[in-house]
C-alpha cells in the first residue's frame, strides 16, 4: 500500500520499504528496499548472527548501511521520507532509532508504518502530538491510498 502510496504523488520521496523472502512457499526472511532501488537482506533463518526476532537473526549492519542512509538522504534532500517498518527488528539499531526520530524532528513530511503492539520506542513516537496514527484494515486499503497520497501532497504540493 505504501508503494502505491508514494506512486500517486508528484513529489519525490525517498526511503525504504521490506519485502518477504520466500523459499519454497514459506517465509524466510526480509530484505530491505530503497525507493531508489538498492536492496539488502537484513533478516533470514539462515543468518548466523548475534541478534535474533522469532525465527529470523538479523543483520543490523545491513539495515544501517541501506536504510538508515536512505532515511538520512531523504531528510537531508527534504524528500517525503518513507519508512516500511518501524518494527521490532528495525529497532535493535541504535542508528536505526536515531534516524526515525531525526526524520520526525525535521521539516520533511514521514510516511511510516509502525508496529501495533506496545514497545517504549514505538510507543514514545505514537504518543508524538506531531504523528498521525492511521489504522490499516482489509475494508479500509483502498480508500486509503487515495486519502494518504492527496493528504501528504497538501503538505508539500512541490
Amino acid at each position: 500500500m505504501i508503494q502505491r502510496v508514494v506512486n500517486k504523488l508528484r513529489q519525490r520521496a525517498g526511503g525504504f520499504y521490506t519485502e518477504e523472502i520466500r523459499d519454497g512457499g514459506a517465509r524466510a526472511g526480509f530484505k530491505i528496499v530503497t525507493l531508489d532501488r538498492d536492496e539488502i537482506v537484513f533478516a533470514h533463518v539462515d543468518f548466523q548472527t548475534a541478534e535474533r526476532v522469532g525465527k529470523y537473526r538479523i543483520d543490523l549492519s545491513a539495515l544501517e548501511a541501506v536504510g538508515v542512509k536512505a532515511i538520512r538522504e531523504a531528510v537531508q534532500a527534504q524528500r517525503l521520507v518513507v519508512i516500511y517498518e518501524i518494527g521490532p527488528m528495525e529497532i535493535r539499531s541504535v542508528f536505526f532509532r536515531e534516524a526515525v526520530n531525526d526524520a520526525l524532528d525535521s521539516e520533511v513530511p514521514v510516511l511510516a508504518t509502525i508496529v501495533a503492539r506496545s514497545l517504549p520506542f514505538t510507543d514514545a513516537i505514537k504518543s508524538r502530538p506531531d504523528v498521525m496514527l492511521v489504522e490499516v484494515r482489509l475494508n479500509n486499503r483502498e480508500r486509503l491510498v487515495s486519502e494518504l497520497s492527496d493528504r501528504i501532497q497538501a503538505l508539500n504540493p512541490g
